[in-house]
């Protein structure tokens, strides 16, 4: 008789302590949960054997990576169904061993056990990282972290991001307005913020596939300096670059922020970099920034920021996105970040938050990948498609719950006499 459903569901509901609000499919072809709700699909028993190793979040993951688990009905429907039972509710270990001490919880436990098979659990997939030792936010430590992110295929990511080639939130008129449009408008906000004129000097600091140091060169006229610890990334964009007839304007390295020497700039664009900064780091980072520039120079800061918390301590960077996505990258809130500019010595001057747009860019993104699923299969892989898929239909609503943001803030290094080169009124952008 096949029953791995109905038991599945009742062992959980033991577990949790509350009813499960999708419906299970287990291996054995039976099925069990509300009628009418997105399906988790238990394919073999391996995904149970992963989960009671690593209960949570983690093991959710690595027996989706592995395709031990999949989801029948709307992907982001049954996220946001279970956001309150897994993500919303990651318990720690002292928790996890008081639950222990409920009998029930105790006899749940050996059901699933018995029911999983044969220990010892199956190894984290291949796409999970391997963590080595020694500090976080080296120079060394950071390369191998965007390797790991951004060298998965430029094949790949032109199927994700479109021909824009741009890995940031974009700037909507309109929710059914198109991607490449959105792309494009923010490039242009990102110059019209900056007040980039013919002739000056840009840095944009992780600079992707070259998209905004194309568009403010050909747009603006300004001769720009792009960084990025990808070589890949450098490859494509130096390419583009050439195509574009760019080259007498526009230089792309493969160079740590750090290591830039060759200021004063007028300007500097930093794009979705800073989430790899790290919180140690972070000052340090902005006194970077702020020594490159000009007296009156802008820096626009485009960075995704988190809620903070009544207990900063508390803080953990979330283990799907470390050991999938962003290795050792970490979120602030964005009074921390505003707070650390200006320690830096920069006069934080408009911070504009664009949270919606993000879930618009990520439901993009997503809908490129599954329009292109088995090519992007091929190109990256079953297992780190499955990743990507996971974690921007996860962070879509992430950003559309307002469980984290995102911001742009424009910081100048106001010089002596005050004098800051904004207009007065300064979401004009026209000075």
């Amino acid at each position: 008789m096949a029953d791995a459903a109905p038991r599945l569901k009742s062992l959980i509901e033991q577990l949790l302590g509350v009813p499960l609000p999708v419906r299970i499919r287990a291996w054995d072809g039976s099925e069990a949960g509300p009628p009418g709700a997105p399906a988790l699909v238990v394919r073999n028993r391996r995904a149970l054997r992963r989960l009671l190793w690593k209960p949570g979040e983690l093991g959710l993951v690595r027996a989706w990576v592995a395709g031990d688990l999949g989801i029948d009905g709307d992907l982001y429907s049954a996220l946001d169904l279970m956001a309150g039972l897994i993500w919303e509710r990651e318990e720690d270990a002292r928790t996890l061993v008081q639950a222990l001490r409920d009998p029930d919880v105790r006899a749940a436990v050996r059901g699933l056990a018995r029911l999983a098979g044969p220990f010892p659990p199956p190894p984290p997939p291949r796409e999970e990282v391997r963590r080595g030792r020694g500090h976080l936010h080296t120079r060394r430590s950071d390369k191998r972290a965007i390797s790991h992110h951004y060298d998965v295929g430029n094949d790949f990511y032109e199927i994700v991001l479109g021909p824009s080639m741009v890995y940031s939130c974009a700037y909507w008129e309109a929710p059914d307005g198109t991607l490449e449009n959105a792309q494009r408008d923010k490039l242009e906000l990102v110059c019209r913020k900056l007040g980039l004129k013919p002739g000056q000097r840009l840095l944009d600091v992780g600079c992707g596939w070259g998209s905004m140091a194309i568009h403010a060169a050909r747009e603006h006229g300004v001769n720009v300096v792009g960084v990025t610890l990808s070589h890949e990334q450098a490859v494509y964009a130096r390419k583009r670059i050439a195509d574009e007839g760019l080259t007498d304007r526009v230089e792309i390295r493969v160079q740590d922020y750090r290591d830039v020497a060759d200021g004063p700039y007028d300007a500097i664009s930093s794009i979705g970099m800073a989430e790899h900064v790290g919180a140690e780091r972070y000052l340090a980072y902005a006194r970077d920034l702020y020594g490159l520039l000009k007296p009156g120079g802008r820096l626009l800061n485009h960075q995704i920021a988190r809620r903070p918390r009544q207990d900063e301590s508390s803080y953990a960077v979330d283990a799907f996105i470390d050991a999938y996505v962003f290795p050792d990258g970490e979120l602030a809130p964005l009074g921390t970040t505003v707070t650390q500019l200006e320690r830096a010595g920069f006069e934080v001057r408009d911070v504009e938050s664009l949270r919606e747009h993000y879930a618009l860019t990520l439901r993009g993104w997503v809908a490129n990948l599954e329009a292109q699923w088995g090519r992007a299969q091929a190109l990256a892989g079953p297992g780190r498609a499955r990743v990507w898929r996971l974690y921007m239909a996860a962070c879509a609503l992430a950003f559309e719950r307002n469980r984290i943001g995102v911001n742009q803030v424009i910081a100048v290094r106001t010089p002596d006499t005050g004098t800051s080169g904004l207009p007065l009124r300064p979401r004009t952008w026209d000075a």
